[in-house]
This record gives C-alpha cells, sequence and structure tokens, in this order.
C-alpha cells in the first residue's frame, strides 16, 4: 500500500479538470502501480470523468484503506504509515468537500448575478 488513494485521485482530477501533462500521469501511474489495473475504486478513480463521481469514488477508495488498515497487526512494522495516510485522506477529503461546497456556492452566485443584471437592465 503507498499513497494509492491520492494518485488515483490526481489522476482523476487531471480528467475533470482537463489537465494534459504526460509526465505527471506518468508520475500517478508509477505511484499506482498494479493497483491502476485492479477493478476497484482505485481503478475508476483514476479514470473519473466527472466531479461528482470523483468525489463518490474517493469516498470509496478511503472506505477500503480504512478497512485495509484496521486489519494491519498491531505489530506491522508500517502501521504507523498506513495510520499517517489515513490523516493524510482525511485532509484530501476535507478539502475536496471544500472545493465541492464553493463550487455550487459559485454556481448558485452566479445565478443570483445574472438575476441582478436583469434587475439592473430588464430584458427586453
Amino acid at each position: 500500500m503507498s499513497c494509492h488513494e491520492v494518485a488515483a485521485l490526481r489522476l482523476g482530477l487531471m480528467n475533470v479538470l482537463g489537465i494534459d501533462d504526460e509526465a505527471e500521469r506518468v508520475h500517478e501511474l508509477a505511484e499506482l502501480g498494479t493497483a491502476v489495473s485492479e477493478a476497484g475504486p482505485l481503478q475508476s478513480l483514476s479514470q473519473a470523468r466527472d466531479f461528482s463521481r470523483l468525489k463518490l469514488l474517493f469516498e470509496a477508495s478511503l472506505a477500503r484503506l480504512d478497512e485495509k488498515v484496521a486489519r494491519t497487526p498491531a505489530d506491522d512494522p508500517k502501521l504507523a504509515y498506513y495510520r499517517s495516510l489515513i490523516v493524510l485522506t482525511k485532509k484530501v477529503e476535507l478539502d475536496l468537500r471544500n472545493h465541492t461546497e464553493s463550487l455550487a456556492r459559485f454556481y448558485r452566485d452566479l445565478e443570483e448575478m445574472h438575476d441582478f443584471v436583469h434587475a439592473i437592465y430588464p430584458a427586453e
């Protein structure tokens, strides 16, 4: 297990945002390794094409990460690293939620501004 969730999210964001950077894509695919070819949330997340699906798949990948960490034996030397992944992905989850809310607010504000313009300059 590596920072697969973040790498898959970055690949999905590249799709959603229209970022065409082959070096970054190759870097994130290398981070994912074989996980990108295994059916499941990580593969789907890395291929997401819209924001709502991206958010849903990231949450699904976090659930799988939580399960993996919960099953890790207490004496596993990588347990501290795995737990730090939980903290990292929680922060990313919160940031993603904030960006989602901000974009939704922007969407609503556009309509309000449109209505305001027509209040000043009524449509004929």
